[in-house]
Order: C-alpha cells, then sequence, then structure tokens
C-alpha cells in the first residue's frame, strides 16, 4: 500500500496544496514519516486524510473556468460504518461547489471495497449539481466495488464509467470527453 501514489504527472498543471480555494490550501507533507493506514497497511504520505478512517484522497486537477475536478481516491469507502459520502460531501465536494465546481471525476481504481448505507447523500447531491448543469462520475471503480454500488442503486445519482485512458490524456481531454458522455445521458 505504501507504494501507491496519489498520481502526480500533473502537478505542473495543478498542485490543491498551493490552490488558496482548495480544502488542503497550505497543507504540508512528509516524504519519508508513513501515518495513515488502510486496513492496518502504511499509505503513501502524499494521500490526504479528509476524515475518513478508511477512504483517502488526492485532488488531482481543478479547473475554475471549466467548473470541473479530478479527484483520486484510495482505501475502502464505506458509508454502513464511516459515512464516508457525508464526510466528502462536507468536507470537500460541498467547499469546491461553493467555489463555483459542479462537476466531479472521481478516480476509483484504488478503492478496494464499497459499503453502502441510505442514498440520501447521493440524492441530495445529484440534486444540487442538477440545478446548475452539473454532474458526478466514478472511473474505473474495482469490479467488486461496483458490484456493491450497483446493489445499492447509486448508479440512479452517480455514473460509473471504465475509463483505462485516463492517465495518458490531458485533464482537460478527459474532462471533454466525459462532459460529452454525461451531455448525451443527461438529455
Amino acid at each position: 500500500m505504501q507504494d501507491i501514489e496519489p498520481y502526480y504527472n500533473w502537478r505542473h498543471l495543478y498542485i490543491a496544496e498551493e490552490d488558496p480555494h482548495s480544502p488542503f490550501y497550505r497543507r504540508t507533507y512528509s516524504e519519508f514519516e508513513f501515518s495513515n493506514t488502510v486496513y492496518n497497511y502504511y499509505i503513501h504520505p502524499q494521500w490526504d486524510d479528509f476524515g475518513s478512517r478508511t477512504l483517502y484522497m488526492k485532488i488531482l486537477f481543478v479547473d475554475y473556468e471549466q467548473k470541473f475536478a479530478i479527484i483520486e481516491l484510495l482505501g475502502e469507502w464505506n458509508d454502513a460504518i464511516e459515512n464516508d459520502i457525508m464526510t466528502l460531501r462536507r468536507d470537500i465536494t460541498d467547499i469546491m461547489f461553493a467555489k463555483g465546481i459542479n462537476k466531479f471525476i472521481l478516480v476509483a481504481e484504488n478503492v478496494l471495497n464499497f459499503h453502502s448505507s441510505d442514498d440520501s447523500y447521493y440524492e441530495d447531491w445529484r440534486e444540487q449539481l442538477e440545478d446548475v448543469g452539473g454532474w458526478v462520475v466514478i472511473l474505473d471503480m474495482p469490479t467488486q466495488s461496483q458490484y456493491d454500488f450497483k446493489q445499492a442503486r447509486l448508479t440512479n445519482y452517480i455514473e460509473l464509467i471504465d475509463f483505462p485512458q485516463w492517465r495518458t490524456l490531458k485533464p482537460e481531454i478527459i474532462f471533454q470527453q466525459l462532459d460529452g458522455m454525461m451531455f448525451k445521458r443527461l438529455t
């Protein structure tokens, strides 16, 4: 787990800890001190703790003009015990929404498990974003996590899309392709 780093090839384009609008503005990181864990395994210190004990994140890119953010996730998404969706909404996406972001791309290829609870936070998030033409997409969630996500009927509110080529593209291209897909699905 400690070898899984957040995607870093866009750091010349965006750094969350240098963005005054970011929830992680002025955060400092250690390259050598491993303190956060998932399943008792230490994770790389570049992952951001946002209040969940089992899920970590990294804001990879934000474009305030086009109103989108790309966020990478790592760990266990647990709404049943930790209510991770509430924490993610209150402490991250609602702050970003207040700054104009209304389209969220969540890269979930390192979400090892998903445990659902009720869907009220997901429904509320979709309603909030629909009013301003926004959406949420989850990319590349592993099959076992997708299964549990679909079983909870959360795809009524959030799209699951396989998009393995995301690392080879610039953030704007990813956004344009997904925005086109979502426009077709929502109209």
